[in-house]
Protein backbone atom coordinates (compact mmCIF):
# COMPACT_ATOMS: atom_id res chain seq x y z
CA UNK A 1 0.00 0.00 0.00
CA UNK A 2 1.22 3.51 -0.80
CA UNK A 3 1.13 5.10 2.64
CA UNK A 4 1.59 8.59 1.16
CA UNK A 5 -2.03 8.31 -0.02
CA UNK A 6 -3.50 6.95 3.24
CA UNK A 7 -4.62 10.27 4.67
CA UNK A 8 -6.01 11.78 1.47
CA UNK A 9 -9.82 12.09 1.38
CA UNK A 10 -11.65 10.17 -1.33
CA UNK A 11 -15.20 10.05 -2.62
CA UNK A 12 -14.76 6.63 -4.19
CA UNK A 13 -14.72 3.33 -2.36
CA UNK A 14 -12.14 0.68 -3.09
CA UNK A 15 -14.86 -1.41 -4.74
CA UNK A 16 -15.83 1.46 -7.05
CA UNK A 17 -12.21 2.07 -7.97
CA UNK A 18 -11.83 -1.59 -8.85
CA UNK A 19 -14.99 -1.39 -10.97
CA UNK A 20 -13.49 1.49 -12.97
CA UNK A 21 -10.44 -0.63 -13.76
CA UNK A 22 -12.60 -3.62 -14.71
CA UNK A 23 -14.67 -1.43 -17.05
CA UNK A 24 -11.47 -0.22 -18.73
CA UNK A 25 -10.00 -3.72 -19.18
CA UNK A 26 -11.71 -4.75 -22.46
CA UNK A 27 -10.83 -1.40 -24.02
CA UNK A 28 -7.20 -1.71 -22.95
CA UNK A 29 -7.10 -5.19 -24.49
CA UNK A 30 -8.80 -4.00 -27.67
CA UNK A 31 -6.48 -1.04 -28.22
CA UNK A 32 -3.21 -2.64 -27.11
CA UNK A 33 -0.63 -2.17 -29.87
CA UNK A 34 -3.03 0.00 -31.89
CA UNK A 35 -2.38 3.55 -33.09
CA UNK A 36 -4.45 6.40 -31.68
CA UNK A 37 -4.03 9.89 -33.14
CA UNK A 38 -4.84 12.70 -30.71
CA UNK A 39 -5.38 16.26 -31.93
CA UNK A 40 -4.67 18.60 -29.05
CA UNK A 41 -5.47 22.31 -29.19
CA UNK A 42 -7.83 25.12 -28.22
CA UNK A 43 -8.27 26.32 -24.65
CA UNK A 44 -6.90 23.03 -23.34
CA UNK A 45 -3.44 24.32 -24.36
CA UNK A 46 -3.67 27.51 -22.28
CA UNK A 47 -4.54 26.14 -18.82
CA UNK A 48 -1.61 24.50 -16.98
CA UNK A 49 -3.87 22.09 -15.05
CA UNK A 50 -5.62 20.96 -18.23
CA UNK A 51 -2.30 20.60 -20.04
CA UNK A 52 -0.99 18.39 -17.26
CA UNK A 53 -4.13 16.25 -17.19
CA UNK A 54 -4.20 15.67 -20.95
CA UNK A 55 -0.52 14.75 -21.08
CA UNK A 56 -1.03 12.40 -18.11
CA UNK A 57 -3.78 10.67 -20.10
CA UNK A 58 -1.48 10.33 -23.13
CA UNK A 59 1.36 9.01 -20.96
CA UNK A 60 -0.97 6.45 -19.40
CA UNK A 61 -2.19 5.25 -22.81
CA UNK A 62 1.43 4.77 -23.89
CA UNK A 63 2.31 2.96 -20.67
CA UNK A 64 -0.45 0.36 -21.16
CA UNK A 65 0.65 -0.55 -24.68
CA UNK A 66 -1.33 1.84 -26.88
CA UNK A 67 0.59 3.81 -29.55
CA UNK A 68 -0.38 7.50 -29.32
CA UNK A 69 0.54 10.01 -32.02
CA UNK A 70 -0.05 13.64 -30.97
CA UNK A 71 -0.84 16.47 -33.39
CA UNK A 72 -1.06 19.86 -31.71
CA UNK A 73 -2.31 23.29 -32.63
CA UNK A 74 -1.36 26.54 -30.98
CA UNK A 75 -3.54 29.40 -32.20
CA UNK A 76 -3.55 31.37 -28.91
CA UNK A 77 0.27 31.22 -28.67
CA UNK A 78 0.62 32.35 -32.30
CA UNK A 79 -1.79 35.23 -31.71
CA UNK A 80 0.11 36.31 -28.61
CA UNK A 81 3.45 36.42 -30.40
CA UNK A 82 1.99 38.19 -33.45
CA UNK A 83 0.54 40.85 -31.17
CA UNK A 84 3.86 41.26 -29.38
CA UNK A 85 5.59 41.75 -32.75
CA UNK A 86 2.79 44.10 -33.89
CA UNK A 87 1.82 41.85 -36.79
CA UNK A 88 -1.89 41.76 -37.60
CA UNK A 89 -3.78 38.47 -37.16
CA UNK A 90 -6.08 37.87 -40.12
CA UNK A 91 -8.43 34.99 -40.87
CA UNK A 92 -10.52 33.99 -43.86
CA UNK A 93 -13.16 31.26 -43.57
CA UNK A 94 -11.51 29.99 -40.40
CA UNK A 95 -8.00 29.78 -41.87
CA UNK A 96 -5.16 32.05 -40.82
CA UNK A 97 -3.92 34.33 -43.60
CA UNK A 98 -0.20 33.60 -43.40
CA UNK A 99 2.23 35.97 -45.11
CA UNK A 100 6.00 35.54 -44.81
CA UNK A 101 6.22 37.37 -41.46
CA UNK A 102 3.32 35.43 -39.99
CA UNK A 103 4.82 32.16 -41.24
CA UNK A 104 7.99 32.83 -39.26
CA UNK A 105 5.88 33.37 -36.15
CA UNK A 106 3.91 30.17 -36.80
CA UNK A 107 7.15 28.21 -36.99
CA UNK A 108 8.59 29.82 -33.87
CA UNK A 109 5.42 29.20 -31.86
CA UNK A 110 4.52 25.71 -33.03
CA UNK A 111 7.86 24.09 -33.83
CA UNK A 112 10.19 26.01 -31.55
CA UNK A 113 8.15 26.47 -28.38
CA UNK A 114 4.94 24.48 -27.98
CA UNK A 115 6.20 21.29 -29.60
CA UNK A 116 9.24 21.08 -27.35
CA UNK A 117 7.25 21.97 -24.24
CA UNK A 118 4.89 19.05 -24.88
CA UNK A 119 7.80 16.67 -25.48
CA UNK A 120 9.53 17.82 -22.29
CA UNK A 121 6.40 17.40 -20.15
CA UNK A 122 5.78 13.90 -21.49
CA UNK A 123 9.38 13.07 -20.67
CA UNK A 124 8.82 14.21 -17.09
CA UNK A 125 5.91 11.75 -16.91
CA UNK A 126 8.16 8.83 -17.73
CA UNK A 127 7.44 8.30 -21.44
CA UNK A 128 9.69 9.05 -24.39
CA UNK A 129 8.46 11.51 -27.00
CA UNK A 130 10.00 12.98 -30.15
CA UNK A 131 9.04 16.43 -31.41
CA UNK A 132 8.55 16.76 -35.16
CA UNK A 133 7.19 19.20 -37.69
CA UNK A 134 6.12 18.45 -41.23
CA UNK A 135 9.51 19.54 -42.56
CA UNK A 136 11.33 16.70 -40.78
CA UNK A 137 12.05 13.95 -43.33
CA UNK A 138 9.19 15.29 -45.45
CA UNK A 139 6.69 14.22 -42.77
CA UNK A 140 3.94 16.49 -44.15
CA UNK A 141 4.36 17.31 -47.82
CA UNK A 142 2.04 19.90 -49.22
CA UNK A 143 1.41 22.47 -51.88
CA UNK A 144 0.04 25.99 -51.65
CA UNK A 145 -3.68 25.89 -50.94
CA UNK A 146 -5.71 26.94 -53.96
CA UNK A 147 -8.53 28.81 -52.24
CA UNK A 148 -11.77 28.29 -54.23
CA UNK A 149 -12.96 31.87 -53.69
CA UNK A 150 -9.72 33.31 -55.05
CA UNK A 151 -8.48 34.91 -51.81
CA UNK A 152 -4.73 34.40 -51.44
CA UNK A 153 -4.06 32.95 -47.98
CA UNK A 154 -0.29 33.18 -48.36
CA UNK A 155 1.75 30.29 -46.94
CA UNK A 156 -1.23 28.03 -46.17
CA UNK A 157 -0.75 24.50 -47.42
CA UNK A 158 -2.86 21.62 -48.68
CA UNK A 159 -1.47 18.21 -47.74
CA UNK A 160 -0.38 15.93 -50.57
CA UNK A 161 1.52 13.20 -48.70
CA UNK A 162 2.25 11.94 -45.18
CA UNK A 163 5.48 10.08 -44.37
CA UNK A 164 3.73 7.32 -42.41
CA UNK A 165 6.90 5.22 -42.42
CA UNK A 166 8.66 7.72 -40.14
CA UNK A 167 5.78 7.80 -37.63
CA UNK A 168 5.49 4.01 -37.60
CA UNK A 169 9.25 3.69 -37.11
CA UNK A 170 9.21 5.99 -34.07
CA UNK A 171 6.08 4.47 -32.56
CA UNK A 172 7.47 0.99 -33.13
CA UNK A 173 10.60 1.93 -31.17
CA UNK A 174 8.53 3.08 -28.20
CA UNK A 175 8.41 6.83 -28.84
CA UNK A 176 5.39 9.12 -28.93
CA UNK A 177 5.59 11.28 -32.08
CA UNK A 178 4.47 14.85 -31.32
CA UNK A 179 3.73 16.68 -34.57
CA UNK A 180 3.53 20.42 -35.18
CA UNK A 181 1.37 21.09 -38.28
CA UNK A 182 3.90 22.91 -40.42
CA UNK A 183 4.32 21.34 -43.85
CA UNK A 184 6.91 21.58 -46.61
CA UNK A 185 6.58 21.99 -50.36
CA UNK A 186 8.82 23.38 -53.13
CA UNK A 187 11.34 24.48 -50.53
CA UNK A 188 8.80 26.53 -48.55
CA UNK A 189 7.23 26.03 -45.13
CA UNK A 190 3.43 26.08 -45.01
CA UNK A 191 0.92 26.56 -42.24
CA UNK A 192 -1.44 23.56 -42.05
CA UNK A 193 -4.77 23.42 -40.24
CA UNK A 194 -4.14 21.11 -37.26
CA UNK A 195 -7.51 19.33 -37.56
CA UNK A 196 -6.77 18.55 -41.20
CA UNK A 197 -3.23 17.39 -40.41
CA UNK A 198 -4.52 15.04 -37.69
CA UNK A 199 -7.10 13.51 -40.05
CA UNK A 200 -4.53 12.99 -42.82
CA UNK A 201 -2.04 11.42 -40.41
CA UNK A 202 -4.71 9.13 -38.92
CA UNK A 203 -5.79 8.00 -42.39
CA UNK A 204 -2.19 7.41 -43.51
CA UNK A 205 -1.49 5.31 -40.41
CA UNK A 206 -4.78 3.39 -40.57
CA UNK A 207 -5.34 4.50 -36.97
CA UNK A 208 -7.76 2.67 -34.70
CA UNK A 209 -8.94 6.01 -33.36
CA UNK A 210 -8.68 9.73 -34.02
CA UNK A 211 -9.61 11.92 -31.06
CA UNK A 212 -10.18 15.66 -31.39
CA UNK A 213 -9.75 17.41 -28.04
CA UNK A 214 -11.74 20.59 -28.66
CA UNK A 215 -13.61 23.31 -26.77
CA UNK A 216 -17.02 21.66 -27.27
CA UNK A 217 -18.65 18.56 -25.80
CA UNK A 218 -19.50 17.01 -29.16
CA UNK A 219 -22.71 16.99 -31.19
CA UNK A 220 -25.95 17.89 -29.40
CA UNK A 221 -29.47 17.20 -30.65
CA UNK A 222 -30.31 20.62 -29.18
CA UNK A 223 -27.37 23.00 -29.33
CA UNK A 224 -28.65 24.89 -26.26
CA UNK A 225 -29.17 21.80 -24.10
CA UNK A 226 -25.98 20.40 -22.52
CA UNK A 227 -27.86 17.20 -21.64
CA UNK A 228 -28.67 16.43 -25.29
CA UNK A 229 -25.19 15.17 -26.21
CA UNK A 230 -25.26 12.46 -28.89
CA UNK A 231 -22.71 9.82 -27.92
CA UNK A 232 -22.52 7.96 -31.25
CA UNK A 233 -23.27 8.77 -34.89
CA UNK A 234 -22.73 6.89 -38.13
CA UNK A 235 -21.66 8.69 -41.29
CA UNK A 236 -25.18 8.24 -42.71
CA UNK A 237 -26.74 9.72 -39.57
CA UNK A 238 -24.43 12.74 -39.76
CA UNK A 239 -25.53 13.50 -43.31
CA UNK A 240 -29.18 13.09 -42.33
CA UNK A 241 -28.79 15.49 -39.40
CA UNK A 242 -27.07 18.04 -41.61
CA UNK A 243 -29.92 17.77 -44.11
CA UNK A 244 -32.60 18.28 -41.44
CA UNK A 245 -30.70 21.13 -39.78
CA UNK A 246 -29.89 19.39 -36.47
CA UNK A 247 -26.21 19.84 -37.30
CA UNK A 248 -25.61 23.30 -38.71
CA UNK A 249 -23.25 26.27 -38.88
CA UNK A 250 -19.70 25.80 -37.69
CA UNK A 251 -20.35 22.21 -36.62
CA UNK A 252 -20.76 21.07 -40.24
CA UNK A 253 -17.06 21.27 -41.21
CA UNK A 254 -16.06 19.67 -37.89
CA UNK A 255 -18.32 16.66 -38.27
CA UNK A 256 -17.64 16.28 -41.98
CA UNK A 257 -13.93 16.16 -41.16
CA UNK A 258 -14.74 13.25 -38.84
CA UNK A 259 -16.84 11.55 -41.53
CA UNK A 260 -14.07 11.94 -44.10
CA UNK A 261 -11.54 10.36 -41.72
CA UNK A 262 -13.86 7.39 -41.08
CA UNK A 263 -14.51 6.91 -44.77
CA UNK A 264 -10.76 6.89 -45.41
CA UNK A 265 -10.22 3.98 -43.05
CA UNK A 266 -9.96 5.37 -39.49
CA UNK A 267 -12.00 2.95 -37.37
CA UNK A 268 -13.49 5.48 -34.92
CA UNK A 269 -13.30 9.28 -34.67
CA UNK A 270 -14.24 11.24 -31.55
CA UNK A 271 -14.99 14.87 -30.70
CA UNK A 272 -14.31 15.42 -27.00
CA UNK A 273 -14.24 18.51 -24.78
CA UNK A 274 -10.58 18.81 -23.80
CA UNK A 275 -11.45 21.11 -20.90
CA UNK A 276 -13.16 18.21 -19.07
CA UNK A 277 -10.58 16.63 -16.72
CA UNK A 278 -9.26 13.35 -18.16
CA UNK A 279 -11.77 13.46 -21.03
CA UNK A 280 -9.46 11.38 -23.22
CA UNK A 281 -9.46 8.42 -20.83
CA UNK A 282 -13.18 8.73 -20.16
CA UNK A 283 -13.97 8.66 -23.87
CA UNK A 284 -11.63 5.81 -24.75
CA UNK A 285 -11.84 3.52 -21.73
CA UNK A 286 -15.43 3.73 -20.43
CA UNK A 287 -18.71 2.34 -21.74
CA UNK A 288 -20.51 5.67 -22.25
CA UNK A 289 -17.76 8.22 -22.82
CA UNK A 290 -18.04 11.98 -22.65
CA UNK A 291 -18.03 13.04 -26.31
CA UNK A 292 -19.42 12.05 -29.71
CA UNK A 293 -18.05 9.01 -31.56
CA UNK A 294 -18.27 8.70 -35.35
CA UNK A 295 -18.17 5.35 -37.13
CA UNK A 296 -19.13 3.75 -40.43
CA UNK A 297 -21.66 1.38 -38.87
CA UNK A 298 -23.72 1.41 -35.69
Amino acid sequence: MNTSQDNKPTNMSAENRAQVLIEALPYLQQFSGKTVVIKYGGNAMTNPMLINGILQDIALLKSVGIRPVVVHGGGPEINKLLEKLEIESRFHNGLRVTDASAMEVVQMSLCGKLNKEIVAKLGEMGVQAVGLCGQDAGLIRCEKLNNPDGVDLGYVGEITEINAELLNLLAGQGYIPVVAPVGVGAGNAYNINADTAAAEIAAALGAQKLVYLTDIDGVRSDVNDPDSLIHALTCAQVRKRIADGTINGGMIPKVMGCVNAVERGVNRVHIVNGTVPHALLLEMLTDVGVGTMFSQDE
